[in-house]
């Protein structure tokens, strides 16, 4: 047996030699040196000044001028930030650095880009030089394809990270380091680090790299700041100064959000924490953490359409929570000593996803969302998982790589492909763990009381404490003894099995499917367009190009794509009440659902035979009195 093994061998080798020609070229790879030295936990010799004209707000052109300090001679590497906390990804904008030039003593030194790491410029420091004067420009996005814009001309939105290089060898917070910031004549600006405003030029008080990068700023022609509390404010910027006619009942939904959340975590982990809200549609949204800050992007309407501005009022609870997971608490390998070395996402599904569950139950406590606009956000998240299949194949714990996977760009079959789905399905894990809790216990113990042990540590304290997935598992454990490290590796790994929507259900509400849409469904309609997802499977935009299509769905089967554009529903041109409508006349009708698709230059007629009428998600209590869910939400 042996004997034929070895034959076998030699015989399989001989064959796939004899593929390869006699006399062909086969180099061998160039070794990767890396030439950047690894960051040190030591201090850095002088002081960097960094001042930034961004005056130009026309066409988005900051122009930088940069002093730092050196005490050697020879080869230095200077950084540009790379791997972005809060992006979680190597996303840092180095193709709009331009105009770089690197002077030492007056004279101009050459610089070259390294050929491993792009993001690192080597400069030849030499004799008698103390510092470096480095002079260069970001070119922000003129147009969305471009990026973010994050200049207009009635706005500024600054991240230190774009306009800045810094020296490698270092941890980032031993680097000192002070900015200036002119801005246009007449405006005004906020973020974290404070300041002394001259005009419209501020000088912000010396810190550390880690901390200015975790410090945006955010200016304007119009801004407001609405005190919260003695610790937390509001500072809103809006292209229009009518935006930011909020009411005292609006303000006050604000306040109860920073009491709710000190009272949920029991700490805080700042000095001062600013809410930096953009009231825009010029302006690229966002929604970025960050440790005393955050940076908060919505469309007109937030204060003074109250009413319709409902689905995007998460966005200042979720951010806000980020302050304590994600921020304070923040992953073992996560967590970087500065931004080049890679980070790994493994952890996020806590980061993000209980993130996502408190910044819920928050806009509820706070009232800034109503209890029953949540309960109706809930189950469409519900809905949307149950009726995805994305499951069958991809883990959720592989989900937290999609940030460097695919950078958040646009995917055509997210519900089978997957994207960041610790967000959501980590909020479903999450309350099925708030339900275990209270059903382990009799009902003595819920998540609360892990959000104290966990985020309610060291209050006032703004550094970093790291955990791993051991960590998590024992401080349940404390709360209530139970195998927590099987069953999060069971809801980690898992595939096959339907999305985690039970936890609900043991806390007292089911989902269901009705004719009618919920108010909250409704409001996300105007937002998003047309959303037929749980009878044809698809979302359409106002224009009638579709924007998704469920996998498996009978629009799915009738070979609709994101590529597609509805053009007629049953011969009439397209509308999304035409579109609705035809779904509610197949339910007592055999004939199927007509539509005329283009893709391209590419007409269709398609017929969609489905007659189960529309159906919207909703939860729906599970007998009388008061459920788990319920105090959950209840305000503390």
């Amino acid at each position: 047996m042996i004997r034929k093994a070895v034959v076998a061998s030699l015989f399989l080798s001989t064959s796939a030699l004899a593929q390869v020609p006699a006399g062909n070229s086969a180099p061998q790879p160039v070794p990767i040196v890396d030439t950047i030295p690894a960051a040190q936990d030591v201090p850095y010799p002088g002081t960097i000044t960094l001042n930034v004209d961004a005056t130009d707000t026309e066409r988005g052109i900051f122009t930088v001028h940069e002093t730092i300090p050196v005490s050697k001679t020879g080869d230095v590497a200077l950084l540009y930030p790379k791997w972005l906390p809060g992006n979680h990804a190597p996303r840092g904008e180095i193709e709009k650095v331009a105009s770089l030039v690197v002077r030492a003593n007056g004279r101009v030194l050459p610089w070259t880009r390294d050929p491993v790491d792009v993001y690192a410029f080597h400069v030849d420091v030499p004799q008698g030089a103390k510092t470096l004067d480095v002079d260069f420009q970001f070119l922000s996005a003129t147009k969305g394809d471009q990026g973010r814009i994050v200049a207009t001309p009635t706005m500024i939105s600054l991240q230190p990270n774009s306009v800045s290089l810094y020296p490698a060898g270092y941890f980032t917070r031993q680097i000192p380091i002070q900015m200036t910031v002119k801005f246009p004549a007449g405006w005004t600006a906020s973020g974290a680090v404070p300041a002394k405003a001259t005009g419209s030029t501020y000088s912000y008080d010396t810190t550390n790299y880690e901390v200015l990068v975790d410090s945006p700023l955010l200016a304007g022609k119009y801004g407001k700041v609405f005190p919260l509390s003695p610790r937390v404010d509001l500072s809103v910027f809006a292209d229009d100064p009518k935006e930011l006619n909020a009411t005292p009942a609006q303000i006050d939904a604000h306040k109860r959000l920073v009491e709710q959340a000190a009272k949920t975590f029991g700490a805080q982990h700042y000095d001062k924490y600013t809410f930096l809200l953009s009231i825009t549609d010029q302006l690229g949204g966002i929604g970025l953490e960050h440790h005393r800050s955050s940076e908060n992007g919505v469309r007109p309407g937030y204060f003074i359409d109250w009413e319709n501005s409902t689905a995007t009022r998460n966005l200042l609870p979720h951010e806000f929570t980020h302050s304590w997971d994600g921020k304070f608490r923040r992953g073992a390998d996560l967590w970087t000593p500065d931004f080049r070395m890679p980070m790994r996402d493994s952890l996020l599904w806590v980061y993000e996803g209980q993130t996502q569950f408190w910044g819920y139950v928050l806009q509820a406590r706070s009232g800034i969302v109503s209890k029953q606009d949540t309960l109706d956000a809930y189950a469409s998240i519900l809905a949307s998982y149950d009726n995805s299949r994305g499951r069958e194949w991809r883990p959720l714990i592989d989900t937290t790589n999609d940030p460097i996977i695919s950078s958040r760009r646009p995917k055509g079959w997210t519900s089978w492909q997957r994207s960041e789905d610790y967000y959501n399905e980590g909020l479903m894990v999450w309350m099925e763990v708030d339900a275990m809790l209270r059903r382990q216990s009799g009902g003595t113990k819920s998540i609360d009381d892990f959000a104290k042990a966990f985020f309610g540590i060291r209050d006032g304290d703004w550094g970093e404490v790291t955990y791993t997935f051991d960590d998590v598992a024992q401080t349940l454990n404390r709360i209530q003894p139970y195998d927590w490290a099987g069953f999060l590796q069971k809801r980690l790994t898992e595939t096959g099995q339907p999305a985690p929507i039970n936890g609900f259900a043991m806390n007292g509400y089911k989902l269901v499917f009705t004719p009618e849409p919920t108010g909250y469904f409704s409001k996300v309609e105007k937002l998003r367009g047309t959303d037929t997802s749980y009878s044809l499977g698809l979302v359409v935009g106002k224009d009638g190009n579709v924007t998704s299509t469920i996998w498996g769905s009978p629009a799915f089967k009738a070979a609709i794509d994101v590529g597609t554009s509805i053009e007629a529903v049953n011969g009439r041109a397209y509308s999304g009440d035409a579109l609705k409508a035809a779904i509610v006349e197949a339910k007592t009708s055999k004939e199927p659902i007509h539509l005329l698709v283009k893709n391209g230059e590419r007409y269709r007629d398609l017929a969609i035979d489905y007659h189960g009428g529309p159906r919207y998600p909703r939860l729906e209590k599970i007998g009388t009195g008061e459920t788990g869910l319920d105090r959950l939400l209840t305000p503390r």
